[in-house]
């Protein structure tokens, strides 16, 4: 029987998990995962990140709030299960009461393929206009990354080769 998975993928049932242990076991789980997602995206400021996320608003909701930050952020590697964050910051100014929306990508994310990128994009976006994880949140999320789920099931399975202490499949260019 293969070891257990980090918590990463804690929720999902043993029908998704145990072909993950067993490939995490026999040490191809990273081999696996390069073939699904053979290339990185080009994505490595934060300018260049401001702007994608921007365009990605633009497209699929422009009615949401501008987010005032948007930054990779390496704290977030630390952070137990969170693949980026959407924070809102109220302040009062005046009379008014002002909130701004900060979005926040863990910096593991720096170095990933286009998929992931673009599904954790997605999920910070949907909080824009949807505060819980309900149905209409993921249906948003599913508009913005019509394969959302599978692509947080699979950006889960790559931070389970990674705390299995895999190295990076997708390193930048030196």
């Amino acid at each position: 029987m293969p070891a257990p998975l980090p918590p990463y993928l804690a929720a999902y049932p043993a029908s998704l998990t145990e072909p993950v242990a067993r490939l995490l076991a026999e040490g191809r789980l990273g081999e696996a995962l390069r073939r699904k997602y053979p290339t990185a995206h080009a994505i490595r400021t934060d300018r260049a990140l401001h702007d994608y996320v921007q365009a990605l608003r633009a497209d699929h909701l422009r009615n949401a709030p501008q987010p005032s930050k948007i930054l990779f952020d390496g704290k977030l590697q630390s952070v137990g299960r969170a693949l980026g964050t959407h924070t809102r910051i109220a302040r009062v100014q005046g009379g008014k009461l002002k909130t701004k929306h900060e979005i926040r990508i863990a910096a593991v994310f720096r170095e990933a393929p286009p998929e992931f990128l673009r599904m954790i994009v997605a999920h910070e976006l949907a909080h824009l206009k949807e505060g819980d994880h309900d149905k209409a949140f993921y249906a948003l999320c599913c508009h913005i990354a019509p394969d959302y789920h599978q692509l947080e099931f699979d950006t889960r399975v790559y931070l389970c080769h990674l705390a299995a202490g895999g190295a990076p499949l997708w390193p930048a260019a030196v």
